[in-house]
């Protein structure tokens, strides 16, 4: 990658992620789903830091934050000192992650699947780090249930990954879901306000198989 595809994505892309996936609409999916995690909490792909808020304080003990791109910890550390949630950092992906098997009674996963790239990988991952009775708590961005929208969305996901830090917009959600061993218990799904192929949402809480 070139000297300014580098600088791009060190410090341009952070920002306008952080701009992206804060706006109000994505807020209320957030605002809908965080509260849901509790005990020992993994949270795959937390960027930066825009879920901290809306933990409940009262319910968590203690937050893995899991992202590769350290680049955005500096701004999830801002957010995470005005919490006062226990959280540690950890600048790793999710198809490997480093904690052993039943660690976690919650992982929760926001806008991060279309990204990671292999979601199947990272969710099996994330179903071998649940205790027996922990579950996987998502809200995500993916392949929309009409066919003339998942064909734009087909159409745009090679030029837009190049420049939204690798997203994928036809991603089929229940799909990566059951290929990775988890029965979603109360699926959820919307277009949010703005352009068709980039807002259809899947959000709710799964169990391992």
């Amino acid at each position: 990658m070139s000297d300014h595809g580098n600088w791009y994505e060190r410090h341009l892309l952070p920002y306008l992620i952080d701009m992206a996936c804060g706006i109000g609409p994505v807020k209320k999916q957030r605002e809908k789903i965080v509260p849901l995690a509790h005990g020992r909490v993994l949270e795959i792909g937390i960027g930066t830091g825009l879920n901290l808020p809306h933990y409940d304080a009262t319910r968590v003990d203690h937050i893995v934050g899991l992202d590769p791109g350290t680049e955005m910890h500096s701004l999830a550390r801002k957010r995470l000192e005005a919490t006062g949630l226990a959280v540690e950092l950890v600048g790793l992906s999710a198809e490997r992650i480093p904690y052993g098997d039943a660690t976690f009674d919650s992982v929760l996963v926001t806008f991060s699947l279309c990204t990671i790239p292999d979601p199947v990988a990272a969710l099996r991952e994330m179903r071998r780090v649940l205790k027996p009775q922990g579950r996987l708590i998502f809200c995500e961005h993916g392949r929309a249930p009409d066919a003339s929208v998942a064909r734009w969305q087909d159409r745009l996901t090679p030029v837009w990954s190049k420049f939204a830090g690798g997203c994928h917009l036809n991603r089929d959600i229940p799909a990566l879901l059951e290929q990775a061993g988890f029965v979603c218990e109360d699926l959820q799904t919307m277009y949010l306000p703005g352009p068709r192929p980039l807002t259809f949402n899947y959000w709710g809480t799964a169990v391992a198989r």
